[in-house]
């Protein structure tokens, strides 16, 4: 009986998983994309049973009892979905859930795309294990690509199937968990398939938005002060690494050689590391940033970081508009996320901040 349900079971994730990924093609990366969550729901326990449980970890319980306050203030407060999401606990006994592999061209910011049915064209391929990521991003190098490969503490199914929390949310601040919880909850509000900007934009803005009201009803003085001083470096960060990112797209698009864009590529890269290097202000992890900056800066990072962050202005414009109503905010992205690609781009570039002309532009 146990084997026919365990069966049962990985006929119905491989066939959803199937629809999900896209195809019968790359038959073993979808193995591995199975084999990775059947694990993971092999794990896990229902969260109010651990925090009932006397025997359980007290660090553990702590922990996952504010995932249930912040799960509560999500449903109330965000409006995000209120389903089986986040009830359940798996540890993992790894740092990371999975781990995404991008590509770029020696001389292109243009991110490689791996397209799947359900959830379209993205700009990453993740990986349940370091070894088989690392061993695709090596095939990658080979042909010529700048290749990155980055763990990633969580992965949504898009409500397909009931999310966990798991180990690797944990251990960072009570802000930080939040902003995970809100993020993943936010794909499950809209998805755009192959639109990977206006998916993590969204639910970048959401998470922003979840984490001031957090901390506006919940958050000490202390807690707020840290989360400003976190803003305020990423964007520094941020605005460093848009300005060279503007500087290797001039490059690229220029007539000169192939070598003299190698050459000045390398210059630029150099000028970056050192600018970002001098944003630490915790000197004593300044020479492993340094190590980290040598090893993973390259074309396919610079491009996949503004992936997360490139629209968040023009969604929190959006919200503004609708007077910081989610629920509104909502029911406006869902009717733009269904235009076609041009039109969606327009009203979120006429959206963003300074641009005059988005008075009567939202649909």
């Amino acid at each position: 009986m146990i084997l026919q349900i365990s069966r049962a079971l990985r006929f119905n994730v491989v066939a959803s998983l199937i629809v999900l990924l896209g195809g019968c093609a790359n038959l073993g990366y979808y193995a591995q994309a199975v084999d990775g969550h059947l694990d993971i729901r092999h794990r896990t326990r229902p969260i109010d049973a651990i925090i009932a449980d006397p025997d359980a970890d007290e660090a553990l319980k702590r922990s996952l009892t504010m995932v249930v306050k912040l799960r509560e203030f999500a449903i109330r407060q965000l409006k995000l979905p209120d389903n089986q999401s986040f009830t359940t606990y798996a540890d993992l006994g790894r740092p990371y859930a999975i781990w995404n592999v991008s590509a770029a061209p020696e001389l292109s910011l243009e991110l490689e795309k791996w397209c799947f049915v359900a959830a379209g064209c993205v700009s990453y391929r993740g990986f349940f294990s370091k070894t088989e990521a690392e061993r695709f991003a090596e095939e990658l190098k080979i042909k010529g690509y700048d290749v990155t490969v980055g763990g990633v503490r969580a992965y949504s199914t898009l409500g397909w199937f009931k999310e966990p929390i798991l180990n690797t949310f944990l251990g960072y601040s009570d802000t930080e968990l939040a902003q995970l919880i809100f993020h993943e909850l936010a794909h499950q509000v809209v998805y755009v398939p192959g639109d990977s900007t206006f998916n993590e934009s969204f639910a970048t803005t959401v998470e922003l938005e979840g984490i001031a009201r957090w901390l506006d009803s919940n958050g000490t003085d202390a807690q707020r002060a840290a989360f400003e001083a976190a803003q305020k470096r990423k964007a520094a960060s941020a605005e460093i690494m848009l300005d060279y990112r503007k500087r290797l797209e001039a490059l690229f698009a220029s007539g000169i050689s192939t070598a003299e864009k190698r050459t000045a590529k390398a210059s630029i890269f150099a000028e970056l590391r050192e600018k970002l290097s001098g944003l630490r202000t915790d000197k004593t992890r300044s020479g492993n940033y340094d190590q980290w900056l040598a090893q993973h800066l390259n074309n396919a990072y610079l491009a996949s970081i503004s992936t997360y962050t490139r629209l968040v202005p023009a969604f929190q414009a959006l919200l503004g508009r609708e007077n910081r109503n989610i629920a509104q905010f909502y029911e406006t992205v869902k009717k733009i996320s269904r235009l076609p690609e041009p039109e969606r781009a327009l009203l979120l570039h006429q959206a963003e901040p300074g641009n005059q002309t988005t008075a009567n532009s939202t649909p």
